[in-house]
């Protein structure tokens, strides 16, 4: 039997010539990640051991980006664990406040990450590369801190669901909406430790963009990772960004699938997730009329410069709804300054939103727009859970930059062709 795309990257990282769904393998690493919330824990863990080095310092990748810029006394120690340990062991690849971006946007951007490669880090949402062709993953930070240091992870080789794409992207639809669409289709469950695998004629219509954001929340779905083949989209994605070498693998004429999933893009519509759960996903028409307090735009789901387009297209000429707060944050200082010299930060200012230094902060109600008791927020990031952006009888809708910019313009969740004039 075939082998999958993700099967493929890992047999010839472990040095085999096959693979199959199940087998636990230790793989080479390309890159292992970590951040400010979970890097400390790694740190303190590997300096217990007997190796006191990582294994390739231009394979390491520190990003303070959660509580930065530090918003207390706790967090400005977490950052100074990374920065010291990065100093120390002379890691490349570290990005302090005023140069680094929210992490799963800053490697692409950066050239970190190319197709055929593998990748882990101490945050869930690890998974985002897959959009390059890529094996990415998420791991707990003791496993991320053995990474540091050999090099090397234990994997259980994944399963496969094959999402077929047909036809393109309507207007004022996102890859956004076609991952809520397929984690409302499947459930938070539904992929539990298998790839989610990307094909079909459709995925050409899709933007790198698009890609990301659909990557980034398969483990939404409970996926181990989420991949899309190499295209021409990619290719030059990876020319702009990178001077890696890459590796290009395709499926197997017979590589096998647990079961395969379409999805007709001619036929999706603007969604919103419900809380409390990514999966509990209505069309915008279906919502009825929810009042809200809040908008956020950004992360590391939907803080891209399309994205930032997007929510700036429907926000022109217009003005945030009166008592709404609406915050932009770009996700790296790279789009922010692009997003300055395109006018779009001009848009937002004049519309009544805020603009952010790149933080994940109000993604995990870290800090910055966390809500009260009764507050409910319309948010582009990929988690509604209870008490997620502030208190626990807060409620979250996920949504697209574009139905998020007009709900802040109506004050209740909409699509953008609710507001005329499209």
């Amino acid at each position: 039997m075939g082998m999958t795309m993700t099967q493929k990257i890992l047999a010839a990282h472990a040095g085999l010539d096959s693979v199959k769904a199940g087998q636990l393998i230790e793989a080479d690493l390309d890159m292992v990640l970590a951040n400010d919330i979970t890097g400390p824990v790694a740190i303190h863990e590997v300096e217990k051991l007997n190796k006191k080095t990582v294994f390739d310092k231009d394979k390491i990748a520190l990003v303070p980006d959660h509580f930065t810029p530090n918003k207390d006394i706790k967090s400005a120690e977490h950052c100074k664990c990374v920065r010291d340990y990065a100093k120390a062991q002379g890691i490349t690849n570290y990005f302090e406040v005023g140069e680094m971006g929210i992490e799963h946007a800053l490697l692409p951007e950066k050239g970190l990450i190319v197709a055929g490669e593998t990748c882990i880090g101490a945050d869930s949402h690890t998974c985002t590369y897959g959009a390059l062709g890529a094996f990415s993953t998420g791991v707990g930070s003791t496993d991320m801190g053995a990474g540091m240091i050999t090099g090397k992870a234990w994997f259980k080789v994944p399963s496969a669901i094959k999402v077929v794409l047909k036809g393109s992207l309507q207007k004022w639809v996102s890859g956004k909406d076609v991952i809520l669409h397929l984690i409302g289709k499947i459930g938070v469950d539904g992929a539990l430790y298998r790839s989610l695998e990307f094909a079909g004629e459709g995925v050409a219509s899709l933007t790198m963009d698009d890609r990301f954001s659909i990557a980034n929340m398969a483990i939404e779905a409970g996926a181990k990772n989420g991949i899309f083949p190499v295209d021409e989209k990619t290719i030059e994605y990876m020319k702009e960004h990178s001077t890696k070498p890459y590796t290009i693998y395709e499926p197997d004429a017979d590589a096998e699938y647990d079961e395969e999933i379409l999805i007709d893009l001619d036929t999706l519509e603007p969604t919103v997730a419900f809380p409390h759960l990514p999966e509990n996903t209505k069309t915008v028409k279906e919502s009825g009329v929810v009042e809200i307090d809040q908008v956020v735009i950004g992360s590391c789901t939907n803080g891209r410069i399309g994205d930032l387009r997007a929510a700036a297209k429907v926000l022109e000429g217009r003005k945030v709804k009166k008592g709404i707060r609406c915050i932009i944050f770009p996700a790296t200082q790279a789009i922010y300054l692009q997003a300055i010299e395109e006018g779009l930060v001009q848009t937002f200012i004049k519309a009544g939103a805020v603009v952010s230094t790149p933080t994940c902060g109000p993604c995990l109600g870290g800090h910055m727009g966390i809500l009260a008791a009764g507050e409910r927020a319309v948010s582009t990031t990929n988690r509604n859970f209870v008490g997620r952006m502030g208190h626990v009888d807060s409620e979250v809708y996920l949504a697209s930059p574009a139905v998020a910019a007009a709900s802040a313009v109506t004050g209740k969740i909409s699509e953008p062709s609710e507001l005329g004039n499209e």
